[in-house]
């Protein structure tokens, strides 16, 4: 059981809690583990009690459940608040902005027991008189319903990596000499999706029947064939219609290949990879010989967007930095959160002086390896940046995202973000719509405007690799490469487990055909270090 799952085991504990009204205090404790446990470098799977004992915000009772549940696969008090909780009242308590309090008054005064219960009482708008609710609330509530269907039975992409490196592995082990791979959506890297594709060259009946019986539980799905038809259906599988027909205009359909690549070979094309087959840029690389300046993970030279226990991360500035020097890159722009988020522990102009000092130390220590000194800065509602001049001109870089107030038609939105981007001080749009894909749609933008603001003010745009975000999608890539705007791939790395984030990043950014030259992190320090002096607009 991965730290995360445990977490939301406790996040829903107190969800449960307060839905039933029950000790405060308690709810408190239980919520903070939800929100800490998941941060923790350390598996809390394989620590005894008096290691869970120690973390911060655990304790003795937290400490001793948690070592139940790993065990055992249940927290028994949350099975209990389960077994007197409605099942769809349960679900309710995923939809954003309403709370455990609220779905409570849904569920005792109106007596709606299920998301479609409640999708129904919004059409007749008997939510309107409801204390505490009201129009705008049930529209709200409304839109969420609509996101949660089209959503549902979607996984992300790298949520469903581990399980299917599991199974090929397994299968693999058992049918050493039989062709297998992923195919389809999974093996193009669609950031969300329904299964996990495979493909193998299996005929026997009987053993193609077990293997889909013993996978049956998880969302997988099996494709047989022959081994001589194998690389031919595995590039089929691996591409749209429209690129998988126009290569079969210019291949011999009946030939046995050894390869994807011999195909393509046949058909006059270099190797085009799974993930742009599906996106319509691929021809146009293919035709002014770009494929391989494509964005690759060993590309990225240094670690963008971070944050540190001076706000809401889980690390030292220390550990951090020595973490990412140990991992090859060759410097990190530190970006604490701006003294708005206050949910977030955001730096006061005092921490921020503290906080440099411990960068000047650092960067002694480790040279050549460098530290810069950066923040992320809330926008906030009138598009000004959180911080006065005098501040935000001390930072080497600022990153600019909007954290809060997320509730905004697509012209305020886009107003709100050109002002910043307009701003002097701003370096890089952080994460553009806000989204949190399959949980959170983002704010509706106009994606020309903002983009063309970019170019006009030099500003960078982040592609957010936190696997919830990808943000800016993958699909604007390719205008931004038009404008001449750079994607900075961060990380929004929260400990050191997340710094390994870039990759989906990069994974995002090759199926947008992100050129390397377009991508602000594969300059190297002191070609970075030369950028920001070029760009500096006070």
């Amino acid at each position: 059981m991965t730290n995360a799952q445990i977490a939301q085991h406790f996040a829903l504990l107190a969800d449960l809690m307060e839905l039933h009204e029950e000790n405060p205090f308690k709810i408190k404790s239980y919520a903070y583990a939800g929100r800490t446990l998941k941060k923790i470098n350390e598996p809390l799977a394989s620590l005894s009690i008096e290691e869970l004992e120690k973390l911060e915000g655990v304790g003795k009772a937290i400490a001793a459940k948690i070592f139940h549940l790993v065990n055992s696969g249940k927290l028994e008090l949350l099975e209990k608040y389960l077994s007197i909780t409605p099942l769809g009242v349960v679900d309710m308590l995923q939809l954003k902005g309403i709370g455990p309090k609220k779905i409570a008054q849904l569920w005792k005064i109106l007596e709606i027991e299920s998301i479609g219960e409640l999708e129904y009482a919004c059409n007749e708008n008997r939510l309107i008189e409801l204390k505490g609710f009201g129009a705008k609330t049930q529209e709200n509530i409304l839109q969420q319903i609509q996101f949660i269907k089209q959503s549902a039975n979607q996984f992300l992409w790298a949520n469903l990596e581990e399980l299917a490196l599991e199974i090929l592995a397994e299968i693999q082990e058992q049918f050493p000499t039989c062709l297998l791979s992923t195919s389809g959506d999974y093996r193009r890297k669609k950031i969300t999706l329904e299964k996990i594709d495979f493909l193998m060259a299996l005929e026997d009946e009987s053993q193609q029947k077990n293997l889909i019986e013993k996978y049956q539980q998880f969302p997988v799905r099996f494709s047989f064939c022959t081994t001589d038809d194998f690389y031919l259906t595995l590039l089929q599988q691996s591409s749209d219609e429209e690129h998988f027909g126009f290569l079969s205009y210019k291949i011999d359909s009946n030939k046995t290949y050894s390869s994807e690549k011999e195909i393509y070979e046949d058909a006059g094309f270099p190797f085009i990879a799974p993930e742009l087959r599906d996106n319509k840029v691929e021809w146009n690389l293919v035709e002014n010989n770009l494929l391989s300046e494509i964005i690759q993970l060993q590309d990225i030279k240094g670690v963008v967007h971070t944050h540190t226990d001076y706000s809401d991360g889980t690390n030292t500035l220390k550990e951090l930095a020595t973490y990412c020097k140990e991992q090859g890159f060759e410097y990190l722009v530190v970006s604490d959160h701006s003294k708005s988020a206050f949910y977030a522990s955001g730096l006061k102009e005092e921490e921020i002086q503290r906080q440099y000092q411990e960068i000047e130390q650092l960067n002694q220590a480790l040279f050549p390896f460098k530290i810069f000194k950066s923040i992320e800065s809330d926008i906030l509602y009138n598009g000004d940046l959180d911080y006065d001049a005098e501040i935000l001109a001390s930072f080497d870089l600022v990153i600019a995202s909007v954290h809060s107030q997320l509730k905004m038609d697509e012209n305020k939105a886009t107003e709100r973000i050109i002002k910043a981007i307009e701003n002097p001080y701003t370096t890089i749009l952080g994460h553009l719509t806000g989204r949190l894909l399959l949980s959170r749609q983002g704010y509706p933008i106009n994606y020309k405007k903002i983009i063309d603001a970019c170019a006009a003010n030099n500003v960078c745009i982040e592609l957010n690799a936190n696997p919830y975000r990808l943000d800016i999608d993958y699909s604007w890539l390719q205008y931004c490469q038009e404008k001449n705007v750079l994607i900075s791939i961060n990380p929004d790395a929260h400990n050191l487990r997340g710094v390994h984030d870039i990759r989906y990043g990069v994974y995002a950014a090759a199926k947008g055909g992100l050129l390397k030259q377009h991508t602000l992190n594969t300059l190297t320090k002191d070609n970075f270090e030369k950028y920001l002096q070029t760009i500096k607009r006070t």
